[in-house]
C-alpha cells in the first residue's frame, strides 16, 4: 500500500521542506481552529461539572414557596393581611397537584449554640428525614435525622463541618456529645460537609422538625415549604397549581400573586442547563467553521505548491505516472499538513485545559472543575480532519492533473 511506502512520505517531506515558513503559516490556522475548539469545549465541560458538583445532590426539578402579606381585600379580610402556611397546606397540596413527588414542609429560626466556654449565633432548622432525599447532604459522621427522631421528639442534632470547627477542638470525636441550643441540651447525631448547593436559609443546624415545634412552640405553622416535581413534568405548572390550591385554602384573592412568594429552581436550572448546552453548540460552530478556514488557506497554499511544481508534474507523467498517483500525492501531502496541526492543536489545548484546571480547579470554590474533553470528542475532531483536508486536497490535485505532459516540460 502507497501510504507504507517510504517514498510517499519522503516526496511529502521534500514538498513541504522546500518553504518551511510557509509550511508553517499554512498550518497555523487548522491548529488555531483545532486549539480553540479543545479549549472550549473543555472550559464549557469544566463549568458543567462545577455546576453538577454544585446541585448534583439537590432534586432541581423543585419550587420553594412560602408565605407573604396580600395585596387584595378578599372575603371581609383587608389588604395587607400576614398569611401563615400550616402542614396542613402541605398534605392538601401533595395530594392533590398532579406531578409531586415529594412535599417538604420547613422551618427555620436561630439560636444560641453553646459548648463549654465556646459559643455563636446559627441558623437552626427544623426538618423531616426526607429532606435528606431532595437536598442531599453529604455526611462526614454519624447520620442525618430519621422518622424515630421525629415521632418520639428527640433533642437530637445534626451539625455542619462549619460548626464543628468552631465549637469543637481540632480531631475531637463529635458523635454522642451535647451541646446547648438556647440552652437546651441536644445530642449531636451527625456532622454534614459544608459548601453544598443550600438554597434558600442557611442550614447550619439541622433538628427534628415535631422537636422544633415544640420548643419554638411553631404549632401547626411552617416557615415554607420545598415541593419537588417528578421529572416528566413541568415545574412551573406545578408551582401555579400549589400556589391556587394555597390561595384556596388562605381566602386569598385569585388574582393576588403577592401573598405567596416562591422560587422556581427549576426554571432556573433550565436556563443554565440551555446556557451551556449554547455554549457548546456554538464552541462546535465556531471552532469547525475556525477549522474550515484553516484548511481553505491549506488548499489555496496547495494549488500555489501545484503551480511551482508544475515542471515536475510533468515529468513525473511522462515518465508513466497516472493522473489517479499525481491526485492521491497532492491529497496526501493536503492530509498531513491538516493532521499535524490538528494534533499541535489537540496537545496545545490539552496543555491549555491543564493551566486552566490548575488556576480555577481547585478547592471548594472551583469556578471550572476537571475540564476536559472525551476521547470521542477528540476522534470526531481528527475525523473532520481527513475530512476536509481529503476535499480540499482534491482542488490542487485535480488543478495538477489537468497539466499536459508536454505543456508542463515546456513550463519555464
Amino acid at each position: 500500500m502507497f501510504l507504507f511506502e517510504r517514498d510517499t512520505w519522503q516526496e511529502v517531506y521534500d514538498s513541504l521542506s522546500k518553504n518551511k515558513l510557509r509550511s508553517a503559516l499554512t498550518m497555523v490556522g487548522v491548529w488555531w481552529g483545532i486549539l480553540l475548539l479543545i479549549g472550549l469545549l473543555g472550559s464549557a465541560k469544566g463549568l458543567e461539572n462545577s455546576f453538577n458538583r454544585l446541585f448534583g445532590d439537590f432534586a432541581t426539578n423543585s419550587v420553594f414557596v412560602w408565605a407573604q402579606s396580600t395585596s387584595k381585600p378578599f372575603k371581609g379580610f383587608q389588604e395587607g393581611r400576614q398569611v401563615q402556611l400550616k402542614i396542613s397546606d402541605a398534605k392538601k397540596i401533595e395530594e392533590n397537584v398532579e406531578g409531586i413527588e415529594f412535599v417538604v414542609p420547613r422551618n427555620q429560626s436561630s439560636a444560641l449554640v453553646v459548648r463549654n466556654f465556646l459559643s455563636g449565633n446559627f441558623g437552626v432548622n427544623g426538618d423531616y428525614p426526607l429532606l435528606d432525599q431532595v437536598q442531599k447532604k453529604k455526611m462526614i459522621r454519624g447520620r442525618f435525622i430519621n422518622q424515630t427522631d421525629i415521632d418520639e421528639n428527640r433533642k437530637v442534632v445534626v451539625i455542619s463541618e462549619e460548626i464543628y470547627k468552631q465549637i469543637f477542638e481540632k480531631d475531637e470525636e463529635m458523635i454522642g456529645e451535647y451541646i446547648q441550643l438556647n440552652g437546651m441540651n441536644f445530642k449531636v447525631i451527625g456532622m454534614f460537609e459544608t459548601g453544598n448547593a443550600n438554597m434558600g436559609p442557611s442550614s447550619d443546624i439541622h433538628i427534628p422538625f415535631t422537636t422544633f415545634q415544640q420548643i419554638y412552640n411553631m404549632g401547626e405553622n411552617i416557615g415554607w415549604m420545598m415541593i419537588t416535581g417528578k421529572p416528566e413534568y413541568d415545574i412551573s405548572q406545578i408551582e401555579a397549581d400549589s400556589k391556587l390550591i394555597l390561595r384556596n385554602l388562605n381566602k386569598v384573592h385569585p388574582e393576588d400573586n403577592r401573598a405567596f412568594g416562591s422560587f422556581n429552581l427549576g426554571k432556573e436550572f433550565a436556563k443554565i442547563t440551555g446556557f451551556l448546552t449554547g455554549m457548546q453548540f456554538l464552541t462546535w460552530f465556531v471552532g469547525i467553521a475556525t477549522l474550515i478556514a484553516g484548511v481553505f488557506a491549506i488548499g489555496n497554499i496547495l494549488l500555489i505548491t501545484v503551480k511551482e511544481r508544475t515542471k515536475e508534474i510533468g515529468v513525473r507523467r511522462a515518465l508513466g505516472a497516472t493522473p489517479y498517483e499525481i491526485k492521491r500525492q497532492i491529497v496526501v501531502e493536503a492530509v498531513s499538513i491538516t493532521l499535524v496541526a490538528g494534533l499541535l492543536g489537540i496537545i496545545s489545548g490539552g496543555w491549555i485545559l491543564i493551566a486552566l484546571d490548575s488556576a480555577f480547579g481547585q478547592g471548594a470554590e472551583a469556578v471550572i472543575v476537571n475540564a476536559s474533553v472525551s476521547i470521542a470528542v477528540v476522534f470526531i475532531a481528527l475525523i473532520i480532519l481527513v475530512v476536509l483536508g481529503t476535499l480540499i486536497g482534491l482542488i490542487p490535485a485535480f488543478k495538477a492533473t489537468s497539466i499536459k505532459p508536454i505543456e508542463a516540460l515546456r513550463e519555464e
